[in-house]
């Protein structure tokens, strides 16, 4: 297959457009050259591709027109999203960036609204409206928790459920929080941290504390689920991965009236012993196939982070 150079022309773009176009210091240009593995110059409101066969340059065409068509949307352009459309272009598959922009699982504090970034997160988040008890099994930076969170406060500020409830295992190994200093919260909280990001980006940090305070936002280890039954709830266990089997059991069968259950993990990072199988992993094949229980997977093509992350994660995939 012959190589040229190729141009693609922009007509009528303004200066700022194309400033958005191209990113902050040319960054996501220079995505979009990393993703094909070509050189790309920017300059007169034309893309000039070197060395660039004809199918390559057909599918960085479809990047570029999807992403044009979010500027004449009036929406920001990131390099996740250069890289996400690249993902699919690749593949040949269609890239539509409105579908993803027309679901809005809430608004941040600021009035910013949260909207699914991926394929993968717009399912997890169609999976959450239409499911009492919901997996998200993905890797880091899929945004499993936050999108969670964001869903719980939503349905919070609708009146949809009472309360908040979110959970983890405390200790990876187990959750002899015993020997730790100070009271319950303070033993807990360290561990609790990206929940309690996604509540402060949420509400602001004076509002989780009253929320906390009157007792619609609960935070607890795992083992204080014991025993209760969660009504009118919206109740999220995050890092699941190192849950034991019995733990899972416990937590699962605390569902009440009116509630609805997120557990979301990482089976890459399983810290329990190696002789103990993890919950997660055990409910996921368990509970296939029951009516009001989605178990959905996430892949390194939901990740929202810096595009390294993703290759980090193939790669550690294609080693393990």
């Amino acid at each position: 297959m012959s190589l040229n150079n190729r141009t693609f022309i922009v007509e009528g773009m303004s200066d700022s457009d194309a400033m958005e176009l191209t990113g902050t210091r040319d960054r996501n240009l220079k995505a979009l050259a990393d993703a094909f593995g070509v050189e790309i110059s920017f300059r007169d409101n034309a893309f000039l591709i070197q060395e660039c066969d004809d199918v390559t340059y057909g599918r960085i065409s479809a990047v570029l027109n999807a992403l044009i068509e979010q500027i004449e949307r009036k929406k920001k352009i990131s390099e996740q999203d250069v890289v996400y459309a690249s993902r699919l272009a690749q593949r040949d598959e269609e890239i539509r960036f409105e579908e993803l922009d027309s679901v809005i699982v809430g608004r941040t504090m600021s009035g910013k609204p949260v909207v699914p970034r991926t394929r993968g997160q717009k399912a997890f988040v169609d999976a959450m409206n239409e499911n009492s008890i919901v997996f998200a099994i993905g890797p880091a930076g899929t945004g499993k928790t936050y999108l969670a969170v964001v869903k719980a406060v939503s349905a919070l500020k609708k009146g949809e459920v009472k309360r908040i409830v979110l959970t983890r295992p405390a200790v990876e190994a187990g959750e002899n929080l015993g020997f730790l200093p100070g009271d319950l919260k303070e033993k807990v909280d360290p561990y609790l941290t990206p929940l309690y990001d996604a509540l402060h980006d949420m509400l602001g940090n004076e509002q989780t504390e009253k929320l906390m305070e009157r007792g619609n936002i609960e935070v607890a280890p795992l083992a204080y689920m014991r025993g209760r039954t969660l009504n009118d709830s919206y109740v999220i266990l995050d890092e699941a991965q190192n849950t034991t089997g019995p733990q899972m059991k416990m937590f699962l069968t605390r569902l009440g009236f009116h509630s609805k259950m997120i557990i979301t993990g990482d089976i890459t990072q399983i810290d329990l012993d190696r002789r103990t199988p993890s919950g997660l992993l055990q409910a996921s094949e368990i509970l296939k196939g029951i009516d009001g229980i989605e178990i959905m997977r996430l892949s390194a093509d939901d990740v929202v982070r810096h595009p390294l992350v993703q290759k980090i994660i193939e790669k550690y995939a294609e080693h393990e």
